[in-house]
């Protein structure tokens, strides 16, 4: 692919991710356990959503066909998303969702981390705005990981088994393909196995303090951010979040 192909597709993930996770936070609007958590779950959920329309604005520039955020978001099919298998696991009990938030935000925090330092000025600005809203992210879901994990026994046994059931996914995130590769080539994107260290430490001592054991490494999937191999959950996902565009091509507010 051309620099600038790679550069969409780069782009486009970031856009992905944080479209689908802010989806995903979306679904919990009056089913979290208290009030103030539900403001601060929709408040976060608009903070990702916030992210994706910078990143898909700019992704539908790069390809320069026409296509803004909504049409990026609300008109592709599934097989043409490139998102994380992590962001596409369904929210679960109240502890799968923190413990999906502070895995995949704790990543975030380091990936734009990075990217504040990137040579595309675009993703630098865009990057440094959304770290302040990830570092709360991570502060908050981590808080959560830490009062379930050492909590009642109950609530341990939930956020441990959340743990686990999402470890499968970790992998995915920091497995560089062709396209990361070649943007870290570039100067901008990173390496992504040179942010695990730092990544790992952070969620190891969030687990530490919540007595939680933090399971062994073994296979992982990958397969989402390259549109190879999705779940079955992002079609359900896209089947919700792009209904009325589908229903009413070309609808706007």
């Amino acid at each position: 692919m051309e620099t600038r192909e790679v550069l969409f597709e780069y782009v486009l993930r970031l856009g992905d991710n944080a479209l689908i996770l802010g989806q995903r936070l979306c679904e919990l609007l009056g089913w979290a356990p208290e009030l103030e958590e539900e403001m601060a779950l929709a408040n976060i959920a608009l903070d990702y959503i916030g992210q994706a329309r910078m990143f898909l604005s700019y992704a539908g520039e790069i390809e320069g066909k026409g296509r803004d955020e909504d049409q990026l978001a609300y008109t592709r099919d599934v097989l043409d998303f490139r998102c994380a298998l992590m962001v596409q696991q369904p929210n679960g009990d109240f502890a799968h969702t923190m413990a999906r938030l502070f895995l995949m935000s704790a990543f975030n925090e380091q990936l734009y981390g990075w990217l504040v330092r990137s040579k595309d000025q675009r993703l630098a600005e865009i990057a440094e705005k959304a770290l302040k809203e990830v570092r709360y992210h991570v502060r908050h879901s981590g808080e959560w990981v830490i009062r379930l994990g050492d909590g009642t026994e109950e609530s341990h046994r939930r956020m441990q088994r959340a743990i686990e059931d999402l470890w499968l996914y970790t992998g995915e995130l920091f497995t560089p393909d062709e396209v990361d590769q070649a943007m870290a080539a570039e100067g901008i994107g990173p390496d992504l196995a040179a942010l695990k260290p730092a990544w790992q430490q952070k969620v190891e001592a969030v687990l530490r303090e919540a007595t939680l054991e933090r399971p062994a490494d073994g296979w992982m999937p990958t397969g989402g951010k390259d549109g190879r191999m999705h779940s079955e959950h992002l079609g359900h996902i896209l089947s919700e979040l792009q209904f009325l565009q589908r229903a009413y091509p070309g609808l706007r507010w």
